[in-house]
């Protein structure tokens, strides 16, 4: 599907047009959204850009070099989104082609943060004066959205943390399925963020930015900065928590071997005693005493609380 938009008054503006008015006002649109192109469309960005679109092996190339370079065509940029489908997070890479008249997106996933642009764009609320300016603008929603989402992260991770060390009811398996859910999310948070790095040092070097676009552009560097050190504290405290977990995991486990280790301690002697009068000798001196019986019973009884109460001395129980 195609979006075209223009840039008018400073606000960025959606064309409304059909399938059939594609290839009469693409020529018009200072911003191309291509959202999993069909043959036909893609054929009419290509003779827009006289050279051929990046396919999606091409635009999840992970090389510096594959994935930020200049050609005739323009600057290209592919960059790291989130997605988030059935509450898992995942990452989308999308391909930007900037040029001095148009910005052009290629991209497979349906993403949060275009569909946040579009919205504010309905209501007249990005500003922009160049296709520059627009770039800026989704590297810098997309860093918010960043934060936003370590911001929930956090929020869960607090509730896991009281799951672990405060909640004596809790299921603590169920716990490692969230840390590990956590974890999940916060290393697809942190790569996104790296490219994210790598996207805006290259777009530094080589666009000719005003400069308030370098003013945000390096604005954006440092708040990426600082999610990334979140990041690293989220990583900690993650681990922290799953160690823990596996302690009290461990703790539990060795409680139930302790209780059949004394189990075993304490009828081992009684065993013993009920072993020996099981013997089959014919001369036994207690074989035909009359209190033979009572003696054997009570002698086990005797015999298996004598490590029971050795234990409960010691404070083993």
């Amino acid at each position: 599907m195609l979006r075209l938009f223009t840039i008018s008054n400073n606000l960025i503006q959606e064309i409304a047009c059909d399938a059939e008015q594609l290839a009469a006002h693409i020529t018009d649109a200072d911003w191309i959204d291509a959202h999993e192109p069909d043959e036909q469309e893609r054929i009419l960005i290509q003779r827009l850009l006289r050279t051929e679109l990046p396919e999606s092996d091409d635009v999840e190339e992970i090389e510096a070099s594959a994935r930020c370079f200049v050609d005739q065509a323009g600057i290209h940029v592919h960059s790291l989104f989130m997605t988030q489908t059935e509450g898992r997070h995942s990452t989308v890479s999308v391909a930007f082609i900037l040029q001095k008249e148009r910005l052009i997106t290629i991209r497979d996933g349906d993403i949060a943060d275009f569909r946040l642009l579009r919205m504010r764009a309905r209501r007249g609320q990005v500003e922009a004066k160049t296709p520059q300016d627009l770039l800026v603008t989704l590297l810098e929603q997309k860093v918010e959205n960043h934060a936003d989402t370590l911001e929930d992260l956090h929020r869960q991770l607090e509730k896991v943390s009281y799951l672990v060390l405060e909640d004596k009811d809790s299921e603590l398996e169920d716990a490692i399925g969230k840390l590990a859910r956590l974890e999940d999310s916060n290393g697809k948070i942190r790569l996104c963020l790296m490219d994210t790095q790598r996207d805006i040092s290259f777009l530094l070097r080589h666009i000719q930015a005003q400069p308030a676009q370098n003013d945000t552009l390096r604005e954006i560097m440092r708040d990426v900065e600082t999610l990334m050190s979140h990041t690293t504290f989220l990583f900690d405290k993650i681990n922290f928590l799953m160690d823990s977990t596996q302690g009290f995991i461990n703790i539990e486990q060795n409680k139930i071997i302790k209780i059949f280790s004394i189990a075993a301690v304490v009828f081992l002697p009684p065993t013993l005693i009920a072993s020996i009068y099981g013997m089959n000798f014919d001369f036994m001196p207690e074989l035909k005493w009359a209190l033979g019986y009572p003696w054997a019973i009570g002698l086990m009884i005797a015999a298996g609380f004598a490590p029971y109460l050795y234990f409960k001395r010691k404070g083993w129980l």
